[in-house]
């Protein structure tokens, strides 16, 4: 009877005291090779947000009068209602030009090692003024955006609440700064992927799991991994296999044509999957509407194999699953022009 009361005891004492159960197996798994999205984007290197900076930051991004013929802006290509890209296969620029890739999204970009397809823009910053500055983009010059921004009046308050300090706040490299720390803040959080990496094992469904063990098991993850899912490494296109020109169009060389390294060659960033379901057309080409398809040429290009139809299906409702709360914005009012403001360039 003692012995069976102890027993009792013991068994009521360790209830209270349990180890919670270990996570499942797949949980754990993923936990090893991803990272959720936080809640807050992380701080820029030398480039601290402030209220002001994201808030001019957000002015310049929807302001057409950035390029030379005041028509396009940054949101013209990545449009925040689109998953932060275009929907195009390739975006349209200045004078009706088409450029040569697809338009990578903008959103949870901060987390990217750098940015554009082939890495040449070490940061958003960067990033930020090279399309301003292409002839086949935005097509206009830093004197050129400089002198047009110091000619509305009311742009003069809002660079020197975001620049305190300055003489003179209105350059180009403040532009670029204003431009990163409002793209750094359109982050996707609260995916069901991240909400599974949390601990919430019903976050995602059945048919969800399935294809995130073939994501895992199958090799996708070996590139597509980290917070992003990608965006912090470089790897060629066609490691096994080098899918068909429409795919892989042979002119454009990738991290090559940065380098200047032959082994760059057809090499390009691999591409986060955040809220991938929301940007097609897909690849550097912007050639398959089909996330599915683009599942199964990755199968065959990047690790070789056969992918079922059944397993591309579970992958890519998978990725359907890194779907994040999309940014909300109000779109702002921006200062009018003046008789003396530069006009639009024909």
């Amino acid at each position: 009877m003692k012995r069976w009361l102890a027993a009792g005891v013991a068994a009521l004492w360790a209830g209270f005291f349990a180890v919670p159960v270990a996570a499942d197996a797949l949980l754990e798994k993923a936990r090893a090779l991803f990272r959720p999205i936080p809640a807050k984007p992380p701080e820029l290197p030398g480039n601290p947000a402030t209220v002001a900076k994201v808030e001019l930051g957000k002015m310049l991004f929807f302001e057409p009068r950035l390029s030379a013929e005041h028509n396009i802006s940054c949101a013209t290509c990545h449009q925040i209602g689109l998953g932060g890209a275009d929907g195009r296969p390739v975006a349209i620029g200045h004078n009706w030009q088409r450029t040569t890739r697809n338009t990578p999204t903008i959103l949870n970009a901060v987390f990217n090692t750098a940015q554009s397809w082939d890495g040449r823009a070490r940061d958003l910053a960067e990033q930020s003024g090279r399309p301003i500055t292409s002839a086949i983009a935005m097509g206009n010059t830093r004197e050129g955006v400089v002198a047009t921004l110091r000619a509305i009046p009311g742009y003069r308050s809002f660079f020197a609440w975001a620049f305190p300090g300055e003489a003179e706040p209105i350059t180009f490299e403040n532009i670029e700064k204003a431009l990163a720390v409002f793209q750094a803040a359109l982050i996707t959080p609260d995916a069901p992927f991240d909400r599974y990496l949390a601990g919430d094992e019903t976050a995602l469904s059945a048919e969800e799991k399935e294809g995130l063990a073939l994501f895992i098991d199958k090799g996708c993850a070996s590139c597509h991994q980290g917070v992003n899912l990608g965006g912090d490494r470089y790897a060629p296109f066609g490691v096994v296999q080098r899918p068909g020109a429409e795919f892989l169009p042979p002119d454009d060389k990738g991290r090559l044509m940065v380098t200047r390294t032959p082994d760059d060659a057809y090499t390009f960033k691999v591409p986060s999957l955040r809220n991938v379901a929301l940007t097609a057309p897909y690849f550097h080409s912007g050639s398959s509407w089909d996330l599915e398809q683009a599942v199964a040429v990755m199968g065959t290009a990047q690790l070789g194999i056969e992918l079922t139809p059944a397993e591309t299906r579970k992958i890519a409702a998978f990725l359907v699953s890194l779907t994040g709360r999309q940014p909300s914005i109000v779109l702002p009012v921006l200062p009018p022009s003046v008789p003396s403001t530069p006009r639009p360039k024909s």
